[in-house]
């Protein structure tokens, strides 16, 4: 019965399909943000008054600015290097007759951004302290516009222009890649004093400030003394919570996992009902191969099988057939799963835990669909069975 065991195997490669290939999807985009939210070095925590990854309940209102003359307050109470990172526009840089698209981000900062921010220069030098005491107007760019601008001479010692002002390019930092869209290679790094004399507000909110601590285990030592300082310097009355968020690289992926989690329970529970609907075909399938099997269930018995050989005749069958249409599944929905990471070219990911999860499920459906029928088979009197037409 070649249709009707084709149907069946068909229902099994189906839901096994729906789990695998969900599931799949789900750990090629778990791999992406473990890869991309690499925002901060290993010792770097971050300050900011909203968290970096906002979920739906969060209310900020009525949390004040984190001001640049708090920043300045902390890096003098603390023995770590701080650095402030403040967003002050996007717009287009040009060098001569060359000019960038209008998506280069004007980012204030100071001489720890590159240690605290996880970046890494790829020719000249960084900021040091007297180019943000005395507020000079120089730059370092990102990659891509350090490209655009300068595909065959060195940017060092250049001035570029964007929204009326000169920069002088002091280094280009290595790439970093992008995360969900938004580029790290098309920035463009000033001193944040600078920026502030340009685009003045020195009172605005500082979007993120990172504070490296000295190694890892002394992170939390260093995240509790902060969180102390910042207390103080923002005016956080005793047992009242903090105004302000802490974020580390583990904390912002551990917001992604929880999103993604939903999502693989989710499609996983999707696909279950589908492997429901799948093992009740098989039990139905088989009751009509026992049925039309009868008489040579009877032959069978005549000649000395006994019952637990007959019911592992059709056990075996119904494992066969689950774990074949199991495999098929899983190979397809892998490859399908994986298809998002050839779409946004990452990198790509296998299930193994899910995938022989799977090949158990598959097991346990064959013994509890196909169970019945095999029982029902074993049952079936020899004499009644010869007689059967």
């Amino acid at each position: 019965n070649k249709l009707r065991s084709s149907l069946t195997l068909l229902g099994i490669v189906i839901g096994v399909f729906a789990i695998i290939a969900s599931v799949t999807a789900v750990k090629v985009i778990d791999v992406y943000f473990e890869e991309s939210l690499q925002l901060f070095s290993s010792t770097t925590f971050t300050i900011s008054r909203d968290p970096v990854v906002q979920t739906g309940n969060f209310d900020g209102r009525g949390r004040p600015n984190i001001t640049f003359e708090q920043v300045q307050r902390l890096e003098r109470s603390v023995p770590y290097p701080v650095s402030p990172q403040e967003f002050f526009g996007v717009s287009a840089m040009r060098y001569g007759d060359r000019e960038t698209e209008p998506n280069v981000r004007i980012i204030g900062t100071n001489e720890h951004f590159l240690e605290n921010f996880s970046y890494a220069i790829q020719e000249g030098r960084a900021f040091v302290e007297a180019d943000i005491r005395y507020a000079r107007p120089v730059a370092i760019l990102s990659p891509d516009v350090a490209e655009v601008l300068f595909p065959n001479e060195t940017p060092l010692g250049k001035r570029v222009r964007i929204e009326g002002q000169r920069y002088e390019v002091i280094g280009v930092l290595e790439s970093k890649g992008s995360f969900l869209g938004s580029s790290f290679d098309q920035r463009m790094f000033a001193p944040i004093t600078r920026l502030f004399n340009v685009y003045g507000q020195p009172d605005r909110d500082i979007e993120i400030v990172g504070v490296r601590a000295p190694s890892v285990r002394a992170v939390p030592d260093a995240m509790d003394e902060v969180i102390g300082r910042m207390r103080v310097i923002r005016k956080v009355r005793p047992g009242e919570p903090n105004n302000f968020e802490i974020d580390t690289n583990d904390s912002v992926q551990s917001t992604f996992e929880s999103f993604t989690s939903t999502l693989t329970v989710g499609g996983a529970g999707i696909g279950f009902i589908a492997l429901v609907a799948a093992g009740i075909g098989i039990m139905n399938i088989m009751l009509v191969s026992v049925t039309e099997r009868t008489r040579e269930i009877g032959i069978r018995k005549s000649v000395g099988a006994k019952r637990r050989d007959i019911m592992r005749q059709f056990l075996l069958e119904a494992v066969f057939v689950c774990q074949f249409g199991g495999l098929i599944g899983i190979a397809l929905g892998a490859a399908f799963g994986n298809l998002v990471a050839v779409y946004f070219d990452i990198t790509a990911a296998f299930p193994w835990r899910w995938a022989l999860g799977g090949v158990g499920a598959m097991v346990a459906i064959a013994l509890v669909f196909g169970g019945y029928p095999a029982y029902k088979a074993a049952r079936l009197d020899p004499i009644e069975s010869l007689r059967y037409e």
